[in-house]
C-alpha cells in the first residue's frame, strides 16, 4: 500500500511539472536590420492552480546595448538579475567603461556555471547589439551551455508556441517598428497556447541609439 502511495505521488508530481515549469513565463528575442528586441510575459503564478501577479517582467537593462531575459524560478530570476548587474557596475567602476555585449554573453554563461553543482533555476535570454551595431542573440540552459542564433532564441514554459510563430513571422532586415509589432505578435500567439504564461507583456527594441520600450495587453 505504502508503494501504490508513493508511486501515485511521484506520477502527481510528474504531471504539475518540473521546477522550472514552477512559476511560468516565457522570454523571446528576435533580431532586425542593426536591432534587436526581446520581450517577455507579465505572469507570477504557482503551477496552473494560482496567478500571483499580472505585472511581474522578465526582462532586466544590463548595458545601454545589452538586455536580459529569464525564464525560471521567479526566485532566482529576481537573484540572477541582480548578481549580474553588480557584475556589471563593478566592470564599470573597476574599467571605467561599458561593458561590451561579448563580454556579458560569456559573463552570464561563467556565472551560471560556476554554480553548475547546484545551480541557478533560470534559462537566460541574451539580446543586444555588439560594437558594429550588429545583433548578438544567445540563449543558455541552467548550467551555462550557450546557444546562438542569427533570428530569434525562446525560453520558458511557452518555449514550444513561441518557436513556432517565431518561424512563422520572423524575416531578415526588419525595422525596429516591424520588429516590434513581430516580437508583439509573436509572444501573444505564443502564450495563448499555453497557461503558465500570459497576461499581457513587455517588448524592448535596442537601436544603436535609442531603447524603445512598450507594454502589451492580452
Amino acid at each position: 500500500t505504502v508503494a501504490i502511495l508513493a508511486q501515485a505521488h511521484v506520477a502527481s508530481v510528474a504531471a504539475m511539472g518540473g521546477i522550472m515549469e514552477y512559476n511560468g513565463g516565457a522570454v523571446v528575442a528576435m533580431a532586425g536590420d542593426h536591432c534587436v528586441g526581446i520581450a517577455s510575459d507579465h505572469r507570477l503564478g504557482i503551477r496552473q492552480l494560482t496567478t500571483v501577479a499580472m505585472n511581474f517582467g522578465k526582462t532586466f537593462q544590463l548595458t545601454d546595448k545589452c538586455y536580459i531575459g529569464l525564464a525560471g524560478l521567479a526566485t532566482d530570476v529576481q537573484t540572477f538579475s541582480e548578481l549580474m548587474n553588480f557584475k556589471i557596475k563593478l566592470f564599470n567602476l573597476r574599467e571605467e567603461r561599458s561593458m561590451p555585449t561579448p563580454m556579458v554573453k560569456a559573463m552570464v554563461g561563467s556565472s551560471l556555471y560556476e554554480k553548475r553543482f547546484g545551480p541557478w533555476l533560470v534559462e537566460p535570454v541574451l539580446a543586444g547589439l555588439d560594437h558594429d551595431n550588429n545583433p548578438i542573440l544567445s540563449s543558455y540552459d541552467f548550467i551555462g551551455a550557450a546557444t546562438n542564433a542569427k533570428d530569434f532564441v525562446v525560453a520558458g514554459t511557452a518555449g514550444d508556441g513561441l518557436c513556432g510563430a517565431c518561424e512563422s513571422f520572423w524575416k531578415p532586415n526588419m525595422s525596429p517598428d516591424e520588429l516590434f509589432e513581430t516580437l508583439a505578435q509573436c509572444l501573444l500567439s505564443g502564450t495563448d497556447r499555453d497557461c503558465l504564461s500570459g497576461w499581457g507583456g513587455t517588448v524592448t527594441i535596442i537601436c544603436p541609439d535609442k531603447i524603445i520600450t512598450r507594454t502589451l495587453k492580452g
